[in-house]
């Protein structure tokens, strides 16, 4: 989607459709990102062995009948709360796998920059939160330090998506490109490709002779973007679908904008142990055979995202 669509770095342009008009009440979604379970934010219908994929998941996950999936669930239209439960595209996508591998994927809420910790200490089997797959997650390396900080993960690519500049209704400090955020304050939410962005900008800004940018940074999106709706900020950095949604929604498409270009289109990815290739394999197949039925197709045209659609399910794709 931060390549949250950012959370979340680097690859090719892409222009997504904007989102259109989502039946959700509200329009800044805040909710509780600590580390915990909401167990009634499940997605699957119920599991059953005679699933067409059944047979591919590891052996303890089937007798389970459930996948954890860690998620930061503030993030509409991709993933939110909406009756305590989790909606959005990414649940949609979960639900659809879930029918294939027969079982159910549960949602359970967490900041988004510990969700990957969250993973290697087991908490969740796999996460899916508009993360980009980049080459730094698959390595586990800090992109901030270059300093190996874990063991890195796979992916299971299933969507583009790139990040995009989100402003006040009527652009009243005339930002046009990352290049006129110099010297002024961007809120954005921590941990994701946005913030990675938004500090090589800075860089750049001072190497031209420029203001570094000031960044404030957020453990959730709704906070990044109270303060641009404040006035607090000049702009927050956000994944295309999600700055869209935004600007579509909020007050009735009153409070925001989107200016310029998607910036380092990327792909999303379902992430996953490098211990546990058995399920990253389950997941591949998969998300092959949803995009082979139909299914796939039906869930981003629902969410009105198909330019961000995949035509392959590929594992670590990012770069």
């Amino acid at each position: 989607m931060t390549a949250r669509f950012t959370r979340r770095t680097t690859a090719a342009h892409t222009r997504l459709t904007a989102v259109g008009a989502i039946a959700v009440a509200g329009t800044l979604l805040l909710t509780g990102c600590g580390d915990h379970t909401d167990k009634s934010s499940s997605s699957s219908e119920s599991p059953s062995s005679s699933a067409p994929l059944a047979s591919k998941l590891p052996a303890d996950i089937r007798k389970a009948g459930v996948i954890q999936v860690g998620s930061d669930i503030a993030y509409p239209p991709v993933e939110y709360m909406d009756n305590g439960k989790a909606v959005g595209i990414d649940p949609d996508i979960a639900d659809a796998l879930g029918k294939q591998l027969g079982v159910k994927f549960e949602f359970q809420n967490g900041k988004f920059d510990n969700l990957i910790v969250g993973l290697q200490a087991k908490r969740f089997q796999v996460l899916m939160s508009a993360m980009n797959d980049t080459k730094a997650r698959q390595d586990g390396i800090n992109s901030d330090t270059g300093k190996k900080v874990g063991d890195g993960v796979d992916f299971v690519d299933y969507f583009t998506a790139g990040t995009s500049i989100l402003v006040q209704k009527g652009n009243p400090k005339g930002i046009k490109s990352l290049d006129d955020l110099c010297g002024k304050v961007v809120a954005l939410q921590k941990g994701t490709t946005s913030e990675g962005i938004a500090k090589t900008q800075s860089k750049k800004c001072t190497t031209d002779g420029k203001k570094a940018i000031s960044l404030q940074t957020f453990d959730t999106d709704p906070e990044a973007l109270l303060r641009l709706k404040q006035g607090a900020s000049v702009a927050d950095l956000n994944d295309f679908p999600v700055a869209a949604y935004n600007a579509k929604t909020s007050s009735g498409g009153k409070d925001f904008e989107v200016v310029g270009d998607q910036i380092e289109a990327g792909p999303y990815g379902i992430a996953v142990s490098k211990t546990n290739t058995q399920l990253r394999d389950a997941l591949q197949a998969a998300l092959a055979a949803i995009m082979k039925n139909g299914e796939y197709t039906k869930i981003l045209q629902k969410w009105n995202v198909t330019d961000g659609a995949v035509t392959e399910a590929k594992i670590n794709g990012g770069s």
